[in-house]
């Protein structure tokens, strides 16, 4: 699964993009998904800082991906294990499935973040 997010600059530093992972990885968890991939352009010290202290470990790097403001940038590729791995996984389970249980319900308030506006 690969995973995106993006947080708006006069919410940086207020736990949110942390919020909004904790509750991805737990409901990918609960799905049954063991991996999940995030990519960062780089330079991008502060994506790479979060990423590394989410628990990330970098996989790779894909050279001169995209073209902006006048430069080439390349994209380091980052690897989450969610779950310890089997040797007969079940198919995940979808999101509508698992839709009004308690368990997603808890998934998603799992990274809960206040935040004042």
């Amino acid at each position: 699964m690969e995973s995106s997010v993006y947080v708006s600059e006069e919410f940086h530093r207020a736990g949110v993009a942390k919020g909004l992972y904790n509750s991805l990885f737990e409901t990918l968890r609960l799905q049954g998904f063991y991996n999940v991939y995030a990519g960062t352009t780089l330079p991008n010290p502060p994506s790479v800082g979060f990423h590394q202290a989410m628990g990330f470990e970098p996989v790779g790097t894909y050279r001169n991906v995209g073209y902006e403001q006048g430069k080439w940038h390349d994209v380091k590729w980052w690897n989450l294990a969610l779950q310890p791995y089997t040797n007969d996984p079940e198919p995940p389970t979808s999101i509508g499935e698992l839709e009004g249980t308690s368990e997603l319900d808890d998934a998603l308030v799992a990274g809960r973040v206040d935040v004042s506006v």
